[in-house]
């Protein structure tokens, strides 16, 4: 039962059993999502479902049923949360209703006379058949899901003229089939086998009820996982779309500052990655502050003609000291700016700014030089530039303006400085080929990673977003596989995919199973088909 006036429920106390999905995150219903958002305690298995924590507030209390396991333990907290008062969010696996296991802490809350409500949740039986690319019950008369915790006889089962699926049976699964078989069902019916569904971990065996033994003896299947029995199954090759995107599974290393992470964290996602952002460097004020201070007073006063930004650290210090002075973009006026990189000239437009010259080739120091005018005196009433950068900048931009005729204030805008190591497991996996690949965006990057963390491994991709990175990689000893065409994260991570893309294809034009970078190293578990 589920009271209709919720602010009634933040008041008396209040339980919502919310079925968390398969596995992805973003399958959470929006319901539940409201209902995490008002949370005053959460109650979930943390290592399944901690992400959906994002929705909570951050005094939310959290108890973890993965710690305290025993199911009364778990039942008498929450109902002595809700009668405190408070408002209880209980995540349950998949939907609440398909085969759930806390149909007794409900009971429990009815007994208690404790207000619930039960939000539905995406189940597995069609999410992840949907994942692996079986349509649930395309053309077929019968969508039949069992447990087979619960199954006695499978015999009875064979006679299911559609789509069977099987919970709970990936440990007994070769029986299963051979019972299956004995009951009537001809030992060519296709059958798949997927586990970690709707998760980057996602894997799916293809066979049929005779070979499944033989195909699934190296597999290395646990649960979760789900078995299918049906045609159906062999629609999987024309629309398998989420184990088939180009960098499906690989755990990728973002070393940047974590402002700078979320984007192309989010970008590497939408490929199928799993990226682990792990700052290598931190942007800090410069330690003297004056030189910043004296530049914005000249900015103001009309001592320049040009302003140049290299990059979007440098828009952002230059905004916060305008800030800080009470100024905004309008003290740009009669100024002419010059932005490098895609990722600048949005923070100048975020600004309030319009970049009056951005190289139309290569996106660099050099780039820029080759379309920056020469100083005129008749034309340019100023001959000055600011450069507000970063505290080891490079020396390139500054002699190519000088010998354009410009004088320059190399202005040091933020310092870059290198963060603290990062744990040991991610240090082991680093050198060890953990990840499949590293995104590098800058030369500071590269020096900084290898600095506070070693190498990289031989195995691990390395991809970078332009020519000056790529001279520091192999300085470094790295073998630079991947470039993005122009200078952005964007472009890096599209760079990165389409190499991922470019191998799968090729490994299933060998008629071989596609690998991860990191499962070609040494003793890595190799799966088959």
């Amino acid at each position: 039962m589920s009271p209709a006036d919720h602010s009634t429920q933040a008041r008396s106390g209040f339980v919502a059993f919310v079925g968390a999905g398969p596995g992805d995150e973003n399958l959470l219903t929006l319901r539940g999502a409201d209902l995490l958002s008002r949370a005053d305690v959460a109650v979930l298995d943390r290592r399944a479902y901690g992400p959906l924590l994002r929705h909570c507030r951050e005094d939310v209390e959290v108890v973890d049923i993965a710690a305290d396991a025993a199911e009364n333990s778990v039942s008498l907290k929450t109902i002595q949360a809700a009668k405190a008062g408070r408002t209880v969010v209980r995540l349950c696996s998949g939907d609440p209703s398909f085969f759930s296991s806390v149909t007794d802490e409900v009971a429990a809350c009815a007994k208690a006379d404790v207000d619930f409500e039960i939000v539905p949740g995406v189940p597995p039986a069609t999410a992840v058949l949907t994942y692996a690319g079986i349509p649930p019950a395309a053309s077929a008369p019968e969508f039949r899901i069992v447990d087979a915790a619960q199954v006695d006889d499978w015999a009875r089962h064979a006679d299911c003229a559609g789509t069977l699926v099987i919970y709970n049976g990936v440990a007994d699964a070769v029986p299963i089939s051979k019972a299956l078989i004995g009951g009537g069902k001809p030992d060519s019916t296709p059958v798949a086998v997927t586990s970690d569904g709707t998760t980057t971990e996602q894997y799916t065996v293809v066979s049929t009820l005779g070979r499944l033994g033989p195909d699934l003896k190296h597999a290395g299947m646990t649960e979760p996982a789900l078995i299918v029995v049906g045609d159906a199954v062999g629609m999987r090759d024309r629309l398998s779309w989420f184990e088939t995107k180009s960098l499906f599974g690989w755990r990728v290393l973002v070393p940047r500052t974590k402002e700078q992470s979320k984007g192309l964290s989010e970008q590497l996602r939408s490929y199928g990655a799993v990226p682990e952002e792990v700052p290598t460097i931190s942007v800090e004020p410069p330690r003297t502050p004056q030189q910043m201070d004296r530049a914005i007073k000249g900015l103001v006063t009309g001592r320049y003609e040009w302003v140049a930004f290299t990059s979007a650290n440098a828009v952002k210090a230059v905004r916060e000291k305008f800030e800080e002075y009470g100024l905004d973009a309008r003290a740009f006026a009669g100024l002419k700016v010059a932005a490098v990189g895609d990722a600048t000239s949005r923070a100048l437009v975020e600004f309030g700014v319009k970049p009056d010259l951005m190289p139309t080739g290569e996106q660099s120091s050099e780039g820029l030089l080759a379309e920056w005018p020469p100083y005129d005196s008749m034309l340019d009433p100023i001959n000055r530039v600011l450069l507000p950068r970063a505290d080891i900048a490079t020396e390139t931009l500054v002699a190519g303006l000088t010998q354009l005729g410009w004088e320059c204030d190399d202005v040091t805008a933020y310092r870059t400085v290198r963060a603290a190591p990062p744990p040991a497991p991610i240090r082991e996996a680093i050198k060890g080929g953990g990840f499949d690949a590293v995104l590098f965006t800058s030369s500071s990057t590269v020096r900084n990673l290898v600095g506070i963390a070693g190498k990289p491994h031989n195995v691990t991709v390395i991809a970078v977003i332009g020519p000056q990175t790529a001279k520091t990689a192999e300085e470094f000893g790295l073998r630079v596989d991947v470039m993005a065409d122009r200078p952005s994260a964007s472009a890096l991570a599209a760079a990165l995919a389409d190499y991922g893309a470019k191998m799968r294809h090729a490994a299933v034009s060998a008629g071989e199973v596609p690998r991860r970078p990191s499962q070609m190293r040494r003793g890595a578990r190799r799966r088959v088909k």
